[in-house]
């Protein structure tokens, strides 16, 4: 809905520039979070928001009526002395947990602790240091106008494609 609106609110061939979290970011610490309330609290609830993929946002700015869409992504990690480090940079940023589903009362100490040893055991490096993923997608997609550039009616190539294989 937000890409539909925001195509409509363009003018004609107006360019729509956005950068976002996508989904590999922090996979990390979902990972370790989730192990660690299973194994202290007996069940898991959502600590780290769910993010897009470059193929969904590809399709949503489609399905949007957006025209020429191009979707790159960037994979960045970064290491951390400890998992309470990367949260409490995380906290900074304003990246809190806002989901709906997460649970409404405070998180156990042990819950933090398990997580963090965790982390460490799985995605520490070998200088003691724990990696964190941060994905960014980037996309670019224009509002529709009758000046861009149209793909060919199928059928209307000179050449061969198969041709062309074969020669190459």
């Amino acid at each position: 809905g937000l890409l539909f609106q925001t195509q409509l609110a363009l003018k004609p061939d107006g360019l729509l520039l956005g950068a976002m979290f996508g989904g590999e970011t922090l996979h990390e610490l979902r990972t370790a979070f989730i192990e660690a309330e299973l194994a202290i609290e007996g069940g898991a609830a959502p600590r780290v928001s769910a993010f897009v993929n470059a193929e969904t946002l590809g399709s949503l700015l489609q399905r949007a009526g957006f025209a020429l869409p191009v979707v790159d992504v960037d994979t960045i990690k970064v290491t951390y002395p400890n998992a309470f480090k990367l949260m409490q940079d995380l906290r900074g940023m304003g990246e809190g947990n806002s989901m709906s589903s997460r649970r409404k009362n405070f998180s156990r100490r042990d819950t933090f602790v398990k997580a963090s040893e965790i982390y460490q055991n799985r995605f520490g490096t070998n200088d003691g240091l724990i990696e964190a993923t941060f994905q960014i997608i980037y996309a670019t997609a224009w509002a529709p106008h009758a000046s861009q550039p149209k793909p060919a009616v199928r059928g209307s190539g000179q050449q061969s494609l198969e041709k062309v294989i074969k020669n190459s």
